[in-house]
């Protein structure tokens, strides 16, 4: 009789079970996959996320990567290297251009200063600590805020050197003072835009796995994170120095002396900046969008977007070696000043810098004074 009445409460519980459905859940989910493997006859992945395998990407950027940092490094070192040194033996902050392109090539050293710690990192792993881990990421990006404000402070003040001319000239002196605290601005700024990478960096990796250092974030953080890079670190610095470079262009136009030089480094200067951090830029913001939505789920499409992101940030780096070519070396005066730094350190002497030699003198009075009295250099650089 005991018997009898277990086996019927048993069957009861089983219908009421069966009744319910969906709505008595276990507590653990635990498949049986030999029972569905035999009731299927195969075993459908279809439903599950299988994990995407870069080794290959891995190898390519292992080789890709250092080899480009290095060559960046070096040539960026030597290029905004004598840059600081002219700047500091001959005190040539004379101009608003002069402190912003001092402070650009600081902002370019401390970048190229972690390219070491990066491309260790690439070869082997992380192994510098946490700490490092949170101030090369830091570091970094202060120097790139930095230097994408102070390059749309130069085109500002290329607008008014050059549009504005007579304004810019009566006020110089106090310009030159403004600029200086514009500057302190811009590194403030970029200091306050480089918290979250501070915050969120941190060694990724367990007991006896390989460590990397990275960017911990949340998906709204990361959307926030890039967001901010894209708006304050391209898209106003392109918008600013379109529209400065396009006003100096046409104003240029109208003028006879030097005319066809400034304009091709006035387009050089705005192409540059285009071909070198448009395609960067362009991949942060698909590949963030593609992490919000989850929209890529093909691993070789994956794994190009892998690719073509870190390729087209190493030809993003690559623009801190030009910058000294191309709003420095290019003037009148810093190439006099370069020159006379170059002899005094015993590196080469005069016959040996035909790249450093100043323009010849022509015949026009007005030429010679434009460039004397701005003590810039306007007429051959933006």
């Amino acid at each position: 009789m005991t018997a009898s009445r277990g086996t019927f409460h048993s069957i009861w519980v089983l219908v009421l079970v069966s009744q319910l459905g969906a709505e008595v859940r276990p507590q653990s989910t635990t498949f049986d996959y030999a029972a569905m493997a035999e009731s299927t006859g195969e075993m459908d992945y279809n439903e599950y996320v299988m994990q995407c395998e870069k080794k290959d990407v891995r190898l390519f950027l292992r080789a890709f990567l250092p080899a480009v940092y290095a060559v960046v490094c070096l040539l960026g070192l030597l290029g905004n290297g004598l840059l600081v040194l002219t700047y500091l033996c001959y005190k040539r902050l004379r101009t608003m251009t002069d402190v912003y392109l001092l402070n650009l090539a600081l902002a370019d050293l401390l970048f190229l200063l972690t390219l070491p710690f990066w491309a260790t990192s690439v070869v082997h792993q992380w192994l510098f600590g946490r700490l490092l881990c949170k101030a090369v990421h830091g570091v970094y990006r202060l120097s790139f805020f930095s230097g994408m404000l102070l390059l749309m402070c130069i085109s500002i003040d290329r607008y008014f050197s050059i549009v504005q001319a007579a304004s810019a000239h009566r006020h110089r002196s106090r310009a030159v003072h403004c600029s200086k605290w514009v500057a302190v601005s811009v590194w403030l700024i970029s200091a306050a835009f480089s918290v979250p990478d501070v915050l969120y960096s941190d060694e990724w990796g367990g007991s006896g796995t390989t460590q990397h250092c990275r960017l911990q974030q949340g998906m709204q953080s990361l959307i926030y994170t890039a967001s901010v890079q894209l708006s304050f670190g391209f898209f106003l610095p392109l918008i600013v120095m379109v529209y400065c470079y396009c006003v100096v262009a046409r104003t240029l136009l109208a003028r006879t002396f030097e005319k066809n030089k400034a304009i091709k480094v006035v387009s050089a200067v705005v192409l540059v900046f285009l071909l070198f951090q448009l395609p960067y830029n362009s991949m942060l913001l698909l590949d963030t969008i593609g992490d919000a939505n989850a929209t890529v789920t093909d691993c070789s499409l994956n794994k190009r977007m892998a690719l073509a992101l870190d390729i087209t940030k190493s030809l993003a780096y690559v623009r801190c070696c030009l910058n000294p070519l191309l709003y420095a070396f290019i003037g009148v005066k810093f190439r006099n000043d370069l020159r006379r730094l170059l002899k005094d350190m015993g590196c080469m002497s005069r016959d040996k810098l035909p790249w450093l030699d100043v323009c010849k003198p022509v015949a026009s009075s007005v030429r010679a004074s434009v460039v004397t009295d701005t003590n810039s250099t306007t007429t051959y650089s933006p």
